[in-house]
C-alpha cells in the first residue's frame, strides 16, 4: 500500500493538470486593451457569428472622442464547436475619420486562467487617387 500511495498522487496530479490546460476562452463579454479602448462581444450564436459594440480611447486625427459614440462591432469566430481557443475576426466603421478598421484575432487562457485576447488590426482611409493607396493603410 505505501508504494501505491505514490503513484494515486502522481496520477491525481496528471489528471488534475490535463483538466486546467482544457479551460475554453470565451469571447463573450467586455474586453479592454492597454490603451483603453474597450469592445463588448455579445453571445455568439451557433455558426459563429456575434455582434457587438466598440469604443476608442485613441485617434489618429484632431477630433475628439466623445464617450457616448460607440461604434457597431459584427464579426464571426470559428466554428464553436471547434477547439477551446477560437480565432475570430471583425470590423469596425470609423467614427473620426474615413477609414475602416479590420480586427483578428484569437482568444487564448494564461497559465492562471486569465483570458486574454491576442489581436491585430488592419486600418484603411479613403483616398482620393491610386499614389495615396502606399499610405493610406496601416
Amino acid at each position: 500500500m505505501v508504494q501505491a500511495t505514490p503513484f494515486l498522487l502522481v496520477l491525481c496530479l496528471a489528471l488534475g493538470a490535463q483538466g486546467l490546460s482544457e479551460k475554453k476562452c470565451s469571447l463573450t463579454g467586455r474586453w479592454v486593451n492597454d490603451l483603453g479602448s474597450n469592445m463588448t462581444i455579445r453571445a455568439v450564436n451557433a455558426n459563429g457569428d456575434f455582434a457587438g459594440t466598440y469604443h476608442t480611447a485613441v485617434t489618429a486625427t484632431s477630433n475628439e472622442i466623445k464617450q457616448i459614440l460607440v461604434s457597431p462591432l459584427p464579426g464571426a469566430q470559428q466554428h464553436p464547436s471547434a477547439k477551446g481557443h477560437p480565432t475570430l475576426g471583425c470590423t469596425l466603421q470609423g467614427h473620426f475619420s474615413d477609414s475602416t478598421t479590420a480586427f483578428e484575432g484569437q482568444c487564448l487562457v494564461d497559465p492562471r486562467w486569465k483570458e486574454a485576447l491576442e489581436s491585430t488590426w488592419l486600418l484603411r482611409e479613403e483616398i482620393l487617387t491610386h499614389k495615396d493607396t502606399w499610405e493610406a493603410t496601416r
